[in-house]
Formats: C-alpha cells, sequence, structure tokens
C-alpha cells in the first residue's frame, strides 16, 4: 500500500517542475536589449532587438496601451509589454490550428474599433476531412487575473476548397477606411486554381467585420463565382497594406523563381497568375504561361527578380523618420532584408536594400510611436525596433 504522504510529494513535485519550466522560458524571452547603429541614406539608424526566443514569429498587432501581440507560427499567440518583455504564457482561447508546412498561426490585426469591442483578428491553417486551408477567426480580448485570452471566437471565413498541399496559405489581413476585411489567399501550390472564379484559392477576399459579403463585390452577380472574391490571378501574398491616402489596398506576392510583385488591388482585376509571370520554373528556369503581358491582366508596379521572397509590408505614416514619409516598405525572407522604396504615385522612383544580411524578415508594422518594427523568421526570432540613431 502507497504512503498518503506520497501523492502530495507527487502534486509537489509536479508543480515545481511547471514552475521550473515556466522560469527557463521566461529567462530564453528575457535577453538583454542589443543595440546597434546601421547606416541609411536619409541618415544612420539605432537597431534594437526588444525581444528573442520567439518561435518563427509571423505578425505583430500593437495594442492601444502600446503592448503588442505577436504571432507564433507553431499555433501561439504571445502578449508583449511595451519594451518588448515577452508574457511566457501564452494567450488562452485560441482555436485548433493545423501546423502544416507553410502553414500555422499566421496574421494578426485588430478591428478599427478595437477600444470599444475588443476584437481580435487572426488568420490560421485548420483542417477537416476535406484537407487543409486558410481561415479566419475572431475573439474578444479579456484580461484577468494578470491572464489574457479569446472569447467569443468565431470563424470570419473559411477557404473553399481545402487541399492536402502543405504551401501558399497568404495570408495577410487589413482593413480599409470603411471597415471592409481583406484576405490575401496563396494558391495552394496548385497554380490553375488562381483562375478560376468557383475556387478562393490565389484572390484577396473583402467581407464585412463579422463575415457577410459586401453587396458591392465584384463577382457578388456572377453566375458560379465566389462572392467573396475581390480579384484573382494572385499567386501567394505575404504583405498587404492599406494606401494612407487613397485607402487602396496595396499587396505584395512571391514569385516563382524571380518575378516578385507589388500590385494594387483593385475590384475584379486579373493579376495574371500563372498565364503572365516575370518568374520561371523553379531549378530548369522555363516559361510559365504566355510570358510576361496579357491583355485584360494587370501589369506589377514593381518586380524584383531574383527573387527577395518578400513578406510583410507597411507605408510609412510616422513622425519619427520624417525623410521616410509616405515610403512603402517591405521586409524580405530570402533576401535579409529591409526594402525601402520611395514613390511617386504608384511609380517607384528609388529603392534602399537595408539591414542587409541581418536576417529573414517575416513582418513590418508601423508603431505608434513612429518606429519601424521587424520580426525575423528564426527558431528564436526576435522583435527589433528601427528608430533614428543620435548623430
Amino acid at each position: 500500500m502507497s504512503s498518503p504522504h506520497r501523492r502530495p510529494a507527487r502534486l509537489c513535485n509536479a508543480l515545481l517542475a511547471a514552475l521550473l519550466a515556466l522560469t527557463m522560458r521566461s529567462a530564453a524571452f528575457a535577453q538583454p536589449a542589443e543595440v546597434q547603429v546601421v547606416p541609411g541614406e536619409r541618415g544612420p539608424l539605432r537597431v534594437t532587438t526588444l525581444a528573442t526566443g520567439l518561435e518563427h514569429p509571423w505578425s505583430v498587432a500593437f495594442l492601444p496601451d502600446g503592448r503588442m501581440l505577436v504571432t507564433e507560427k507553431p499555433g501561439r499567440l504571445r502578449l508583449l509589454g511595451r519594451d518588448g518583455t515577452v508574457d511566457p504564457r501564452p494567450v488562452d482561447g485560441l482555436p485548433r490550428i493545423t501546423v502544416v508546412g507553410q502553414g500555422g498561426l499566421l496574421d494578426v490585426v485588430l478591428h478599427p474599433g478595437f477600444a470599444a469591442n475588443r476584437w481580435v483578428y487572426l488568420s490560421l491553417s485548420s483542417g477537416d476531412a476535406d484537407g487543409v486551408g486558410t481561415e479566419v477567426v475572431r475573439g474578444r480580448l479579456v484580461e484577468q487575473a494578470g491572464r489574457a485570452r479569446l472569447e467569443d471566437v468565431q470563424s470570419v471565413f473559411r477557404m473553399a476548397p481545402r487541399s492536402t498541399r502543405g504551401q501558399h496559405f497568404g495570408s495577410r489581413l487589413a482593413f480599409d477606411t470603411k471597415g471592409h476585411l481583406y484576405i490575401t489567399l496563396g494558391d495552394r501550390g496548385d497554380m490553375q486554381r488562381a483562375q478560376r472564379l468557383d475556387d478562393h484559392a490565389g484572390s484577396v477576399i473583402r467581407l464585412h467585420d463579422d463575415g457577410r459579403v459586401p453587396a458591392d463585390n465584384p463577382f457578388v452577380k456572377v453566375a458560379g463565382a465566389r462572392p467573396e472574391k475581390f480579384t484573382l490571378g494572385n499567386r501567394n501574398m505575404q504583405g498587404a497594406a492599406i494606401h494612407p491616402t487613397t485607402g487602396e489596398l496595396w499587396t505584395h506576392e512571391h514569385g516563382p523563381q524571380g518575378g516578385d510583385e507589388v500590385n494594387v488591388m483593385r475590384a475584379g482585376r486579373n493579376y495574371g497568375w500563372p498565364v503572365i509571370t516575370y518568374g520561371v520554373n523553379y531549378g530548369i528556369g522555363t516559361r510559365i504561361g504566355e510570358g510576361t503581358a496579357r491583355p485584360g491582366m494587370e501589369q506589377p508596379l514593381a518586380r524584383w527578380t531574383p527573387s527577395i521572397a518578400p513578406s510583410g509590408m507597411a507605408f510609412y505614416t510616422g513622425g519619427a523618420l520624417p525623410a521616410w514619409k509616405g515610403n512603402l516598405l517591405v521586409g524580405a525572407l530570402r533576401g535579409q532584408a529591409l526594402h525601402r522604396l520611395e514613390l511617386d504615385g504608384e511609380k517607384v522612383v528609388h529603392e534602399e536594400r537595408l539591414l542587409q544580411g541581418f536576417a529573414r524578415i517575416r513582418d513590418v508594422r508601423v508603431g505608434p510611436d513612429g518606429f519601424v518594427y521587424l520580426l525575423t523568421d528564426e527558431r528564436a526570432g526576435r522583435l527589433i525596433r528601427l528608430e533614428p540613431a543620435p548623430r
């Protein structure tokens, strides 16, 4: 017969083990801030590492009080302090996430009325018997007794049809000034799907904030078309931002081997993939589709060959870096740099590559303080802040 004292001892040991694990996890996040100064055409920049130990972070969103929400691709949502301190306990209440290939927990954005309604929107990959696809959910962020969780979680959009492939999920989220929610979707590794109106793949989706379809969506009255679709012919868009003056959605997308693109998303437009592209087939370098142009299909505003593998994008609207006002900032995974594009309307007139060789940059955001924040795509990913360096 076991001793009556052993069960409390085992319980005590379990609690100590849990406390030790939490302490070790906290130590992994609690790294001293690393600061360096790098040159820039418009002046030197101070690069500060605010947080590390984030597992393949994908997106960052700023709460009204300056704290941050960060997604980790394996399926965790983190709450960070204004100074980058990471709460070692993930936000509770997330739905089930299917982590496969390029899929997992992806983008996070706040509802424009977050201060009143507390809605947080997440894009993720989810699976069922029919396969895996991109899904968008929302939940109310609640904080009680020092813990954060999502409540009233509901699905806003679910991609159809699903597939067993593990690539090209997209997926960035953006709200325009009228409250429409835009969702960027990849072709799921099956390029012909991007030209189909009865398929969500390879397109931008436009919805009301609760998932309803706007009556003025371009394909609402087209027989057999998915009414949620706003565009078609997109390959895999991992950057999206609303233009601060025009209110239009700008995106960038990965090309196959070269031919990464920046585009303005307009209702009902066809962006060509895979009929036209400036990229070529991997490895063998042969042409894809019909070439680089075709009547009725859009040309990109900018393109990169060789590929930089763009991810994350923001218009600079802050005051801390006035020389960057109105510039488009693009992160690069393969290129391991931050690209600063100077614009004249919809024309790129100059490009600067910053932080070359620094890291795979997954997300780019402008914080409420006017500084630029980056996430690096690494097993121990970092949150980076860019600001003017003292002269």
